[in-house]
């Protein structure tokens, strides 16, 4: 059995520790009041014959008093219960000191594996988790409601960013960069006025981004369109230079030529400069910047032969990777891109095709960019193509006071998660009650994001200045609320949702991919997407129903209910819940029957969605890959490739591949050590090259062998 503390961990039962809070209510009474040895092991035997796969640390004290009060220890219950309230002063003083200090020895696994892109090591990022920690206990015992608290502990829903909770800050938002750029911004009270070139423009951005990072939690995105006016500016000062110097004595056809191969250079400097900047630099938070670049062109931009030529810059740099401390070239986790399909670039013969073909090809080494179809996207969005914040979720058409459509600028002021299955768990299969107490858990999860709401209201701009008054977000006055940006759909409350297989499965038998399952997946999620229009048309604020691409939540949730209601098969057994809308791994679909399917519910779920396909050996199938670009432009509109997982291809075993005592690789359900039976991936450095394989203690090179 598994107990769950207050603070939500779950730890072994141990007996012993009934006993020694008895006993120690038993010192304080007289003899004939205390409770005998026996009367304390058959209350210990009724707590554990309850037979529960978990109970809550405060109902086995409820079920302490009650057996004491049965058995007329009247004197004994009323000290266990002073003993249990003193307890609770003592936790209520600290209760983050073991985190803490577990964090510092390096033996707090929890925290050590909860963000890979935080090295729990490194001196800075230890401080921004010690604030973390002092926050989330600070969130659990005094802000949030314990309704709320008591439901993100027994997987109910989850509340993102309890760390961050305890300060004024909000998720992931759109940088505003073009008017940083052309009106200038502030930072650290210093002046940065317009860039006169585009080497100078790529440092600002940088800049902004390490700032406005270090100001928020979550993602930021930044769409690099606005680039290429500096890059046109470097090209006219190059021009202007040479032709004030050689005009008349050297060719105009020369003097081009010269120009040309200056702004190649300038142009690979710059995008070098954001690239090495983004990955060595780290904010505030211990760790780079949560930074995704949006790649796309628009028809009628007048620095559109500029642009094209920034993206293909940035794809060809993505695609040779960075250098590690080895020396070898891997893949940087940021930034991360995005790279938006258009009827120029579709590869039907457009004239930019040789950009996606680009594209394709570093997606087979490298994982990224990820793709979004300009047609899908604007069928789903009022006819806008616009990035989706760092953490992908997408923000909902919004207008300013002159009717134009607004993103840049515009924030998520935070994400709550329902768990779906346990919902269908709990229902039992009757669908009345399916139907009532997911109506009841959403309405939690509207209080819970109330709170992230409220938290906000009231924030002055002197909290960030760069979001609040220079640009990032707002231009507001020194010592003005930010509450305006909080209403009418300017910023997002996103409700996250896991596990729709699960459920779809729990309630009808069937997978969601099936006619009966679908309709029921379909009615589910139309539910979720009526609750929060109806939540913003109630309240004016911008609630949006979010596809989470949550992967550490999958497996908070699916352990929480395994622990809870034991092993369910196909539910509980994996050890995960399918992200979101999206369909099983273990199913037989093919990479277009996926997309096409999972499309229908990217446009229900408009507050944030993306799909995944996973394509083997990316490298030997460029052909196959630009044929599923090619189908993503006209059936889905956001999606990305992976590639193949572990994988033992003597008993299909598809799971973690381990290393034995013989440091030999071996599949952990047949015993299979033949390498040429296994397919090992490892994603730890993003190494995503020839692969090579490292046998025995020799660690001799021989044949092909993993990187890792």
């Amino acid at each position: 059995m598994k107990i769950i503390k207050r603070d939500g961990r779950a730890v072994d039962y141990n007996r012993e520790k009934i006993e020694i809070a008895i006993e120690k209510a038993n010192k304080e009474v007289r003899q004939k009041e205390r409770a005998s040895k026996e009367e304390i092991e058959e209350i210990i035997k009724y707590i554990e014959e309850l037979g529960k796969k978990r109970m809550l640390v405060e109902d086995i004290q409820d079920i302490i008093e009650a057996k004491l009060m049965e058995i007329g220890k009247y004197e004994l219950s009323k000290k266990y219960i002073v003993y249990r309230y003193t307890r609770a002063l003592v936790r209520k003083q600290n209760t983050t000191d073991e985190s803490i200090l577990g964090l510092i020895r390096n033996d707090n696994k929890e925290l050590t594996e909860e963000n890979s892109n935080k090295n729990t090591l490194l001196a800075s990022t230890q401080r921004d988790y010690i604030a973390g920690e002092v926050s989330r206990d600070l969130t659990k015992r005094l802000l949030l409601p314990e309704k709320i608290v008591k439901a993100d502990n027994e997987g109910i829903l989850h509340f993102h960013d309890a760390d961050y909770f305890v300060q004024p800050i909000f998720n992931c938002c759109l940088i505003n960069i073009e008017d940083m750029l052309d009106n200038g911004t502030v930072m650290n009270g210093k002046m940065i006025e317009t860039p006169k070139s585009f080497q100078v423009a790529c440092t600002v951005v940088t800049q902004i981004i390490a700032t406005v990072a270090s100001n928020q939690y979550g993602g930021q995105s930044v769409d690099l369109i606005h680039l290429g006016k500096y890059l046109r500016k470097s090209y006219e000062k190059f021009k202007n230079e040479m032709q004030e110097k050689y005009k008349g004595k050297i060719s105009d056809e020369l003097i081009e030529n010269i120009v040309q191969d200056r702004l190649k250079v300038e142009l690979k400097s710059g995008i070098q400069t954001i690239q090495y900047q983004i990955n060595t630099l780290m904010t505030t938070n211990g760790q780079s910047p949560f930074v995704t670049l949006f790649l796309h062109l628009e028809k009628d931009d007048p620095y559109i032969k500029e642009n094209a030529m920034i993206i293909e810059e940035v794809i060809r740099q993505r695609y040779e990777g960075i250098k590690n401390e080895k020396g070898v070239y891997v893949t940087p986790a940021f930034p991360k891109l995005v790279y938006v399909l258009d009827e120029f670039n579709n590869l039907s013969g457009g004239e930019y095709d040789y950009l996606t073909k680009l594209a394709v090809k570093c997606s087979a080494k490298r994982m990224y960019p990820d793709y979004i179809s300009a047609k899908k996207m604007r069928e789903n969005y009022e006819g806008n193509v616009f990035s989706p914040m760092g953490c992908r979720s997408f923000l909902s058409p919004w207008k300013d006071e002159n009717g134009n459509y607004k993103f840049e600028g515009r924030f998520n002021q935070g994400v709550v998660s329902i768990n779906l299955p346990q919902i269908g768990i709990v229902a039992e299969g009757h669908i009345d009650k399916f139907w009532k107490e997911l109506e009841e858990r959403l309405e939690l999860c509207r209080e819970a994001l109330m709170c992230r709401h409220y938290a906000l209201l009231g924030t002055k701009s002197d909290i960030s200045p760069i979001h609040w008054q220079y640009g990032a977000i707002a231009r507001l006055k020194k010592g003005e609320k930010i509450d305006k940006l909080l209403f009418g759909g300017y910023s997002t409350l996103s409700l996250g949702y896991i596990g729709l297989y699960e459920v779809t499965k729990l309630m009808t038998g069937k997978s969601h991919t099936s006619s009966e399952g679908h309709e029921f997946a379909i009615k589910v999620m139309k539910y979720l997407r009526e609750t929060v229009n109806r939540w913003k048309k109630e309240t004016n604020i911008g609630f949006a129903l979010y596809g989470t691409p949550a992967e550490s939540l999958c497996y908070k949730f699916a352990r929480i209910d395994k622990e809870r209601f034991g092993t369910i098969k196909d539910v509980t057994d994996k050890g995960y819940y399918t992200n979101s809308y999206h369909v099983d791994v273990r199913e037989k679909i093919d990479a277009f029957e996926k997309l096409s399917f999972e499309s229908e519910f990217q446009k229900i779920s408009s507050g944030g969605a993306i799909s995944y396909i996973e394509i083997p050996n990316m490298n030997k199938n460029l052909e196959a890959l630009e044929t599923v670009v090619k189908f993503i432009y006209d059936n889905i509109q956001y999606a990305e490739f992976n590639t193949k997982s572990d994988f033992c291809h003597e008993c299909e075993f598809d799971g973690e591949i381990i290393i034995n005592k013989d440091n030999e690789w071996e599949c952990p359900n047949c015993g299979n050590k033949d390498h040429t039976k296994l397919t090992v991936v490892r994603r730890t450095c993003g190494y995503l090259g020839e692969n090579f394989w490292n046998v025995g203690k020799t660690k001799e090179i021989k044949q092909r062998v993993m990187h890792l």
